[in-house]
């Protein structure tokens, strides 16, 4: 099963590395892939729909129009998070 997430945030591949590698730690997700220009995250597998949901708002990256000045500033340090991993 294939289920998009139209969220909020992303700025780099940091927030998209971030997102990715907590993502396929949830249980049932098979892969993910995301798409920084429309801001869409695609997960793939037989996982449920509202843990990635909130996976992505602790993340920061909450769904298009449910953001806040917190979920904000968590995206910046994942992001952050995010770059350092990615060049590893």
């Amino acid at each position: 099963m294939e289920q998009q997430f139209v969220v909020e945030n992303i700025k780099c591949g940091g927030c998209m590395s971030s997102i990715k590698t907590a993502l396929l730690k949830l249980e049932g997700v098979a892969e993910v892939s995301i798409d920084k220009e429309i801001d869409t995250v695609t997960v793939t597998g037989t996982m449920n729909r509202e843990d990635v949901v909130n996976k992505l708002n602790d993340l920061g990256y909450p769904e298009k129009g449910n953001n806040t000045l917190i979920r904000k500033a968590k995206s910046y340090v994942n992001c952050a998070i995010g770059r350092m991993t990615e060049n590893d």
